[in-house]
């Protein structure tokens, strides 16, 4: 009876099993140069978002330097009747930042969004949240080469996005 009961026990404990281990959240970039980023970027791909619903095409962000830190967005795209449609504001530091994480309260739903990897050239830049529902792959030029886009593909895959899930944005 003992031995069946120790049997029993023991078989509970492997059916709960263990706990599993929550990812890591990703990981933002040490080092920002915010003047070497400062500038025009081009979006290649994205995760699909309620804040670009309209946007069909000719996606792009400006970024300039703000107080303390912070970041001046400015993103436009082209919506489905031609027009184009935009949304600015700025992103702050967020605070006890660990690299180039920013919070963005005037996107919708407001978030944070960090600096996940970047180019030693600042060709591409791979932005996301921590949650990884958002993911954005950022390039100097309309287009990116194929080896350029496949080093910021594998900084995403890394981290645990699902880049099998984008969509990739045409640009003119």
């Amino acid at each position: 009876m003992l031995r069946t009961l120790a049997l029993s026990l023991l078989a509970a404990c492997c059916a709960a099993g263990a706990p599993h281990a929550a990812a890591p959240a990703p990981r933002a970039v040490d080092q920002l140069d915010i003047q070497r980023y400062a500038g025009k970027w081009y979006e290649i791909a994205r995760l699909p978002s309620a804040l670009q619903r309209a946007c069909v095409g000719d996606a792009t962000v400006e970024y300039t330097p703000a107080p303390n830190g912070g970041l001046h967005i400015n993103n436009r795209c082209r919506a489905k009747d031609g027009s184009v449609a935009a949304v600015s504001g700025t992103a702050t530091r967020a605070e006890d930042a660990a690299g180039a994480q920013y919070q963005a309260p005037f996107l919708q739903p407001a978030g944070d969004y960090w600096v996940i990897g970047l180019d030693g050239e600042y060709r591409w830049a791979v932005v996301g949240s921590p949650d990884r529902k958002a993911l954005w792959i950022l390039a100097r030029a309309p287009q990116l080469p194929p080896e350029l886009l496949e080093q910021a593909l594998g900084v995403a895959r890394a981290q645990g996005y699902a880049v099998d899930e984008l969509q990739y944005t045409p640009q003119r």
